[in-house]
């Protein structure tokens, strides 16, 4: 076996733990230190994977990415081609609904990154990158849904999501999260007055 392929299992757990500790302790208690007990790995082993905290913030954002993905599952997302407003609509409230329903974690982990990137320019720069992972195949739905201005209605429409994900976890709607068939007619709502009203 390669040290690569050694230290890939390992890499992925200090990447991990230092989402948890995010979740948990917030930015101030995610040090190396803590990784490496909270991940019960040997003193050093942190440092040795991401050697500043700048290393490790940016390991933490990588995972988040991709556990996000897993979240928003695009293969769930409508085909552009079939992307009308009612499926657009459906897949939308499925991941919306997903979050709040089971992983609010992420989103806390996310809020937490999301502060620090206005501070440091190299973790804004890997955050916007993975943010785009989900706004381009949006952009190419609003498209084939008929937005006459697809690149404004997708920003609209992420600033929308963002929103309702941040008052039903952090805000104040933390206690009073809408259901599935809730977020449905809203990502509706919101859709048919974007596309059927002529931008």
């Amino acid at each position: 076996m390669s040290s690569t392929a050694r230290t890939a299992p390992r890499r992925e757990l200090v990447a991990d733990t230092a989402v948890s500790l995010l979740v948990e302790r917030g930015l101030r208690g995610l040090t190396h230190r803590a990784v490496d007990e909270a991940a019960g790995l040997p003193p050093g082993s942190t440092s040795n994977l991401a050697r500043t905290r700048a290393a490790l913030l940016e390991a933490a954002v990588r995972r988040l990415a991709e556990r996000e993905g897993s979240v928003l599952a695009p293969e769930e997302m409508p085909d552009a081609a079939a992307g009308g407003i009612e499926t657009l609509a459906d897949a939308l409230s499925r991941a919306l609904h997903r979050y709040l329903a089971r992983h609010r974690d992420l989103l806390v982990a996310r809020y937490e990154l999301a502060l620090e990137a206005t501070r440091r320019p190299e973790l804004r720069a890997i955050y916007d990158r993975a943010g785009q992972a989900f706004r381009e195949p949006l952009t190419t739905m609003l498209t084939a849904a008929g937005s006459p201005d697809p690149r404004r209605h997708a920003r609209d429409l992420v600033a929308w999501c963002d929103g309702v994900l941040f008052s039903c976890t952090a805000g104040q709607f933390h206690a009073d999260s809408p259901s599935r068939q809730e977020l449905r007619a809203s990502c509706t709502e919101l859709l048919t007055g974007m596309v059927g009203g002529g931008g």
